[in-house]
This record gives C-alpha cells, structure tokens and sequence, in this order.
C-alpha cells in the first residue's frame, strides 16, 4: 500500500483520531478539552496524541497540544477529502440531474445542500420541499421547461396573489402546459403587478433540471427527462450558490421574451 493511502487508512479508521486532528484544527487545546470534544477517553486521547507528536503532526507546550506545519498540512488535505467525500455521498443519487453543462456550475457550489430525494416509503419528499421553499419567500425567480405538478403549482399562484414577487422564464411548451392546467388562474396571476412571464426557446440544462431563487436559497429542480416527473431539488443558502444562481437567471432572462399578460391566452394548448 502507497504511503498517503497508508496516512490516509491511518487517520479514517478511528473516527477518534479524526475528531483530535480536526479539534488541534480548530486551534490549540489541552487533553480535557479533546476527550470533551471527541467522547474519547483520557487513555485514548493519550494514546492519540503520542501518536502524533511521533509523526511530527503535534508539538506540546505544558499541557496545551498544537498542530505543527506539517500537521496543519496532514489536517487541511484529510479534512478536505473528507467534506468532499461527503458532499459525493450527498449528491450521487442526484448527480445525473445536476446542470453540469450550464457555466459556472460547480459541485462545490452545493456542499451545503439540502438534498429532497424520493425515499422508498415516501415519494413525495422533493414536492413538499419545494412548496415549503416557495410558501416561506417574499420573491421567486427561476425558470425551467417543466409543468410542476398542481400542489406545486397552487402553492405558487397562492404565494403570487398574496404579494410574492415573481419572475420566471418558461419555455413555450411549458407555458402551455401551465395554462392548461387552470387558465382563470394563470391569467389572474399573470395580470399582478409584481409577477413577470417570460419565454424562451433553449433553456440551459433543460432536459433535466431547472433553476430557482427565493429570497436567500438557490435551488435545483430535477426533473427525468422522459417523465418529467420532479425527482429531487437541491438548495443551499450558499451566498457564492445564490450568486451564481442569480447570474444564471440574470442571463438567460436577458435572452428570454416578456409574455404581455393580455396576450396570454396565446398560449393556450391547442
């Protein structure tokens, strides 16, 4: 076995160890404060720290225990690995939805995320936070190619009628879609001051996902591109997510038509 593997087993089977290193991480401390914050014991604590200080990861002043630069070094790249690590276990149920070819996406945007996935006993998890997102905002903007379902819908014409500030972009289709499903509805809110229609013919990532923004989350909407069957979403209240998210929309928005509200029957299904 190679040597960082060696260091990197060494480290990741005791989840004890883990917890010394990223507590020195944290800063300098004294055994008592180590086995408060990691649960170990006064043995192991011990055992761990003479660990270290052999591998040169720890210096000791009295009873205080600090990293060394090389510990700094060995605690930085392991806990890196570990939060990415994570943030993989996170999204790999999700991953084939996220807008990997939209610019400026990155996974590390979405480290924070919540992530709403469809459990075996309860399908309904991405629907309900979704409309959780939406009935807890002053403002949605987004845009995405396909039809929510009515729950979802409802619950964001409510929001509109209340005083919610909305502004989406909508691919023609999906316009119509919305239409269809109630048309008194959809021309009452189209006609609120505050609510903004757009179209557009080529949305990025929409054979799969779409993009929203309320107040201060960023989110994901994933979509099966043969169902269109809403699979998961994907929030963060990230500030460098929502900047990104908010650039996005700010772009294809610029790209996009205004839907006049008077001529919204257009749009009707033939």
């Amino acid at each position: 076995m190679a040597p960082g593997i060696e260091t990197i087993e060494f480290v990741a089977r005791s989840p004890h160890r883990v917890g010394v290193l990223e507590s020195l991480h944290d800063g300098p401390t004294d055994r008592g404060s180590l086995r408060e914050a990691t649960g170990a014991s006064s043995p192991t604590v011990g055992r761990i720290l003479g660990d270290f200080l052999d591998r040169r990861w720890v210096e000791r002043d009295g009873a205080v225990y600090a990293l060394t630069p090389l510990g700094e070094f060995v605690a930085d790249r392991f806990l890196a690995l570990r939060d990415a690590m994570e943030t993989e276990a996170k999204l790999r149920d999700v991953w084939r939805w996220l807008p990997l070819d939209m610019p400026g996406f990155s996974v590390d945007l979405f480290t924070d995320a919540v992530v709403s996935y469809p459990g075996p006993a309860y399908p309904y998890e991405p629907v309900e936070r979704l409309s959780h997102l939406i009935e807890s905002t002053s403002t949605m903007r987004g845009f995405d190619r396909i039809v929510y379902k009515s729950s979802n819908l409802e619950t964001a014409c409510g929001a509109v009628l209340d005083g919610m500030t909305f502004e989406y972009v909508f691919t023609p289709e999906s316009l119509r879609g919305t239409f269809a499903w109630d048309p008194e509805r959809i021309r009452e809110v189209t006609a609120c001051d505050h609510a903004s229609v757009f179209v557009h013919d080529h949305l990025p990532g929409s054979d799969r996902c779409g993009l929203g923004i309320v107040d201060d989350r960023a989110g994901i909407c994933c979509h099966d591109p043969e169902t269109g069957a809403l699979v998961a979403v994907v929030d963060t209240d990230a500030p460098e997510a929502r900047d990104w998210a908010v650039s996005t929309f700010e772009e294809v928005k610029a790209e996009a038509t205004p839907v006049d509200p008077s001529i919204v029957d257009t749009f009707r299904t033939p």
